[in-house]
């Protein structure tokens, strides 16, 4: 009966999708500590498991199209574009995901929280020109979001997605203005110091 294949293709899919889910979770929290051996070993878990919901849902568009399906597939190319962003190589592009066109968009929104993360942990021992870098990754993005002038039906949510991304990358230009004139009165205080213990000598 058909009933009872296509149950036993959503369960398989379901569990597939909870593994892909935890691929790209693990990947992402490996990048971040920069274990990027580890983050690319996820990541090829991640990449194989993709396949395997693609291909076995293929007849299935309906199960394959669920939100189960596409949210795993989401949380994989976030996980994608994240360790590419970071370790700045090009940018995987939907076709090298294999990602539907909503999928690839709400992974490619959600990088924007990954890369403020990022950006924040390079801040904490103080001022890091990497911030600029991820900043104009973060300023890009944004500018292509902006540009999905669709309805939401066709998107999947992603004007609201957009929203949060400016406030997101708003609140990370903030702290690295902070934290770059901060660096610039402790380099003006050393002078200073430096100056004034010249004189004493």
């Amino acid at each position: 009966m058909d009933f009872d294949r296509k149950t036993a293709r959503r369960d398989a899919a379901l569990a597939q999708a909870r593994q892909l889910t935890r691929h790209a979770s693990l990947a992402i929290r490996a990048i971040h500590r920069e274990e990027t051996a580890e983050a690319e070993k996820e990541l090829a878990s991640a990449r194989e498991l993709a396949q395997a919901l693609r291909e076995g849902l293929r007849d299935d568009p309906d199960l394959y199209f669920a939100g189960y399906t596409q949210d795993a597939l989401k949380e994989f190319v976030e996980a994608e574009l994240t360790v590419a962003l970071i370790l700045n190589r090009p940018l995987p592009s939907p076709q090298d995901l294999s990602a539907e066109y909503p999928a690839y968009l709400a992974g490619l929104s959600e990088t924007l929280g990954e890369l403020r993360r990022r950006c924040l942990d390079l801040l904490r021992p103080g001022y890091s020109s990497e911030v600029e870098r991820l900043l104009m990754w973060m300023d890009d993005i944004f500018t292509q979001l902006v540009t999905m002038d669709y309805p939401d039906a066709i998107t999947e949510g992603l004007r609201r997605r957009t929203d949060l991304a400016r406030g997101i990358i708003e609140r990370t230009r903030a702290d690295i203005t902070l934290s770059f004139r901060q660096n610039e009165l402790e380099q003006a205080l050393t002078r200073l110091s430096e100056q004034l213990n010249g004189e004493i000598d």
